[in-house]
């Protein structure tokens, strides 16, 4: 038996939750569908700049975590020659940037809290998607079949969405990523900068979450021989240790203590920037947002924030078309369905043009940081340390002075 619904959104990711939460915000209720059994926190901690904050007093909880969160008052880059400071960036001398290193299962819990019991539904995988008519039908693994108005994929990069639409998976970069996590009983003494190391084809960073709670990250051009890194925690922290052996020793120690529990190593994927100019954001009562929308590789700290920016403006064009009464000529034809369903396309359409330019810039921006921070050779050492890094630090902080807009609407459809 079908489940009538008016949204489904596929995913409890930071996208999927912050759609959510917008839409209930706008009186619109909807079903989150997460295919693990608890809220997925894999990553730690991710950095919030301004224009995710922005995102997160549209949908009523930054204030929240801002209380949980240090604002980073800006960031260091240290020489690979000599590990001393070759360049310093204030977020509030360049404008009034707010800039948090925020645990991801803090972002989930908070959002995931303010929404109605019942909204998330664990345990719940698609595996397929029909037509029917007007709606959508999301088949479940466990043989449940909901029946949708407009169904959303916030299902990540391997997402069952995207693929719906037309999208291919996402274009590995050549580069992994190790991450970690760290915690003290007492205050780590850290401060409330971020600090970046670059070398030949590898590249270390370290931010703090709160007086106790540090988050690092380390990327590099793995050879054949790093493959068994991925699962060995062990083998991780030496690696890393062997490769930024010019860190200040106060840096070494972070990594140092680390937990096991506390490492974690993938790959770096990106959607080509292109494809989002010809591909289909949406189609019909469908679309994508998130990094089912846009996955995008980590060197200015967006992919989250860009997930928030897509939730505020999906809510609010999905909600401006779901609410809207229908037209006397509809009622009197029996077209009810139909006239919703032209609204609810003409909404995905307004969100698809909305975020496909802000994608793109953000995507080719990303993927143009990492390239420069990571590239090999003295030229470009050189040329990193003087003058590179200033200019993508200034890059950085104009892609985040972007602000998404309130949940209210903006106007006819």
């Amino acid at each position: 038996m079908d489940i009538a619904v008016d949204v489904v959104i596929v995913g409890a990711g930071i996208a999927g939750l912050t759609t959510s939460l917008g839409l209930y915000r706008l009186g619109v209720e909807s079903i989150v569908l997460e295919s693990w059994d608890s809220l997925r926190s894999t990553g730690f901690a991710l950095t919030l700049w301004t224009n995710a904050w922005r995102a997160l007093d549209a949908v009523g909880v930054g204030d929240s975590l801002r209380q949980q969160h240090f604002q980073i008052q800006g960031a260091l880059v240290l020489s690979s020659i000599s590990g001393l400071a070759t360049s310093e960036t204030s977020f509030h001398a360049k404008g009034n940037h707010e800039v948090r290193c925020v645990k991801r299962k803090k972002l989930l819990e908070a959002l995931a809290k303010e929404l109605p019991t019942g909204t998330i539904r664990l345990s719940s995988k698609v595996v397929c998607i029909e037509e029917s008519g007007f709606f959508k039908l999301v088949h479940l693994s466990d043989g449940t079949i909901l029946k949708t108005k407009v169904l959303i994929g916030c299902d990540g990069v391997n997402s069952v969405v995207a693929k719906w639409l037309g999208f291919k998976k996402p274009t590995f970069t050549g580069r992994y990523a190790i991450v970690g996590f760290t915690e003290s009983k007492d205050s780590h003494g850290y401060g409330t900068k971020s600090i970046q190391f670059f070398e030949s084809g590898v590249r270390f960073g370290c931010r703090p979450c709160d007086d106790k709670t540090l988050y690092w990250y380390y990327t590099w051009v793995p050879s054949s021989q790093d493959k068994e890194l991925q699962d060995n925690p062990a083998i991780m922290k030496q690696f890393v240790l062997s490769k930024v052996e010019k860190l200040p020793a106060q840096l070494r120690a972070i990594i140092e203590s680390t937990e096991p529990d506390g490492f974690m190593s993938y790959r770096l994927a990106y959607r080509r920037p292109w494809e989002l100019l010809w591909g289909n954001i949406n189609k019909s009562n469908v679309c994508v947002a998130g990094d089912a929308f846009h996955p995008m590789t980590p060197d200015i700290g967006q992919g989250g924030g860009a997930a928030l920016e897509d939730g505020v403006v999906l809510a609010r064009c999905v909600a401006e078309a779901l609410l809207k009464e229908p037209s006397e000529e509809a009622k009197e034809k029996g077209e009810e369905d139909k006239e919703q369903h032209e609204r609810i396309e003409m909404g995905l359409n307004k969100y698809a043009r909305e975020r496909r330019m802000r994608a793109f810039e953000l995507i080719t921006t990303s993927y143009f940081a990492g390239f420069v921070q990571q590239s090999e050779g003295k030229i470009m050492s050189f040329l990193r340390e003087k003058f590179l890094a200033s200019y993508l630090r200034g890059l950085l902080l104009k892609r985040a002075d972007f602000d998404c807009g309130r949940l209210n609407f903006s106007g006819a459809l």
